[in-house]
């Protein structure tokens, strides 16, 4: 009985995924990290569910310069067209569908998936061109977004991209940093979808090394600072219903022997 106690021990104590249940994105040992090899960041390509602001002005925009909005976060564009689906009036979101369909003013659906935003105003500025002298339009995706683990297991964050040009640090940053729990030499940096993901290894832990936070997100990504294991408390959570259930037939066993 003693043996069978002892083999139940060592056999939860070698098992990580019943010491650390709350790991992801487990490698197996001879993974294969990639590479980074461009540094040149893709531009954005609208997808379903994106959310986005859209003005217009006549006349090549002369209305934005005249008022003095370009270049102001707080202005609103006079004669905005949209339909509002959150905020207030003068803060106009559209919606991109399952199907990549927007729901635009005086075009009952236009197709905006898989283009960029500069594509997508200059179609938006033909189109409109029907009904506005040289039409200039300004379209921003305003959902970016990258989730980021930083050390503490399973708890994520949501950070929505503002600037186009937003760090690997900077995004940690605005995290709150990496959790003391959090191992600063194995960030996974995974990319490109869930279905076929690229998957890359940052080390943050030195100086030399902090040239690799300077790596630019992209839309999607995910970024997983993996968490110092936590053996002791692991085995005393585990083991403990274990160890219980032994004792208790050992008990049993011993009861059993004395009639």
């Amino acid at each position: 009985m003693r043996k069978l106690i002892y083999l139940f021990i060592i056999l939860a104590s070698a098992s990580c995924r019943l010491l650390n249940p709350s790991l992801m994105f487990k490698e197996d040992n001879d993974y294969k990290f990639a590479t980074m090899k461009d540094t040149v960041v893709p531009e954005y390509r609208i997808s379903p569910n994106d959310r986005f602001t859209f003005n217009i002005s006549a006349n090549g925009g002369y209305k934005l310069i005249d008022n003095g909005i370009l270049g102001s976060s707080t202005s609103t564009v006079s004669g905005t067209l949209g339909v509002p689906i959150s905020g207030s009036a003068n803060s106009l979101e559209y919606l991109v569908d399952k199907d990549g369909y927007a729901k635009l003013p005086q075009f009952e659906k236009v197709y905006l998936k898989g283009k960029t935003v500069p594509e997508a105003e200059k179609m938006l500025e033909e189109m409109y061109s029907e009904y506005y002298k040289s039409p200039f339009i300004i379209l921003k995706v305003i959902n970016k977004r990258v989730i980021i683990f930083p050390g503490s297991g399973g708890a994520g964050i949501s950070l929505t991209l503002v600037n186009d040009n937003t760090s690997l640090l900077e995004a940690l940053a605005l995290a709150g940093g990496i959790q003391q729990t959090g191992k600063a030499f194995r960030i996974k940096l995974i990319r490109g979808g869930l279905t076929n993901p690229q998957i890359y290894l940052v080390d943050l832990s030195t100086i030399d090394a902090m040239k690799s936070g300077d790596i630019v997100l992209q839309a999607n990504d995910i970024i997983y600072v993996e968490p110092v294991r936590n053996t002791s408390q692991g085995v005393l959570a585990q083991i403990s219903p274990i160890v219980g259930i032994i004792t208790a037939l050992l008990l049993v066993y011993q009861i059993s022997k004395t009639k």
